[in-house]
């Protein structure tokens, strides 16, 4: 039986569109776990980034805390925080929110620290202050670079977000730790479907959102 058939066997079967267990449900549960990781991310990298960025400084050190957080294992972490914290959404949230952190909190300050220096010190010289020189002139240029680091960190969330079918919690993980266990590789195949697919909204959401936010000087410059 190829993939396609598993695929197809999954989705034809009315079972897995009700109930508990049902795509519907475990789709909205894995949702929740991406937008949940995301904003706490985001909540971090961003001013962190935002900061550093229109001052210049910290580079190397953000650079360095985003390696260690790209080098530490999800799964690992996950096991680690669940020994200490037991089961639940925060020993899942931790390795999340490490996974997402380095991508918007690195982009972010690049995204700063390549807009052009003439508007900005044309700002200063016209006396306004940092914060308005920050929002009003730096940030319009650099969000689209800082919206890419969001779209990333989101993608890596919705793909490893899996991890919480491991310690007890939902998503669209189930389907994948269920279907392993139980040898039904219908299911497997399934979840891993609904994961891509998820993932390949989630760049459709954001390229909308590029589309919207941003200014069209910006876009074509």
């Amino acid at each position: 039986m190829n993939v396609l058939n598993f695929v197809n066997a999954f989705f034809s079967d009315s079972a897995h569109w009700h109930g508990y267990d049902g795509i519907p449900a475990r789709l909205g549960e894995h949702v929740q776990y991406t937008l949940e990781a995301l904003a706490l991310a985001a909540a971090i990298g961003l001013p962190v980034g935002l900061v550093t960025g229109h001052y210049g400084r910290g580079g190397n050190a953000l650079s360095l805390v985003a390696t260690a957080g790209r080098a530490l294992p999800s799964f690992g972490l996950l096991v680690l925080m669940t020994t200490l914290l037991g089961f639940g959404m925060l020993p899942v949230m931790i390795p999340l929110v490490v996974l997402a952190v380095p991508p918007i909190l690195v982009t972010t300050y690049e995204a700063m620290r390549s807009v052009d220096p003439s508007p900005v010190d044309a700002a200063r010289g016209m006396g306004m202050h940092e914060s308005r020189i920050l929002f009003q002139v730096e940030l319009p240029v650099a969000l689209p670079l800082i919206l890419s680091g969001l779209r990333s960190a989101a993608i890596q969330i919705v793909s490893t977000a899996t991890i919480a079918a491991y310690v007890s919690l939902g998503g669209l993980g189930r389907y994948i730790v269920d279907g392993l266990y139980q040898r039904n590789y219908e299911k497997v195949v399934g979840g891993a479907t609904l994961v891509a697919v998820l993932a390949l909204v989630t760049l459709a959401l954001f390229w909308a959102v590029a589309r919207a936010a941003v200014s069209p000087g910006v876009r074509r410059s």
